[in-house]
């Protein structure tokens, strides 16, 4: 999981801020370390593929698309609620 490929596919699709970009991308590292998405949906976690269900969220910044997915994950799998994103430094 290249976590400054997805940082740049972040930007270039839903914008944000640099600080909310890394968050998520820190986020999808994690879930790609801990081997959860694998292990459930078969599937290789790369910037590509978040990208592409991030891009079935209704709207929104990156970190609340991303909240929508692990939210989504949590309803059908159980278990990801603790990818979610919280928090992380603002920007002017």
């Amino acid at each position: 999981m290249d976590r400054e490929v997805l940082m740049l596919h972040l930007r270039q699709a839903f914008g944000g801020t640099p600080a909310e970009r890394r968050t998520v991308a820190r986020a999808a590292g994690d879930l790609a370390d801990a081997g959860k998405l694998g292990a459930d949906l078969d599937a290789e976690l790369t910037a590509e593929f978040v990208l592409e269900h991030l891009s079935d969220a209704p709207k929104g910044t990156p970190a609340e698309r991303w909240n929508w997915w692990m939210g989504a994950l949590e309803a059908s799998h159980g278990g990801y609620r603790r990818f979610r994103v919280t928090a992380w430094e603002r920007e002017e």
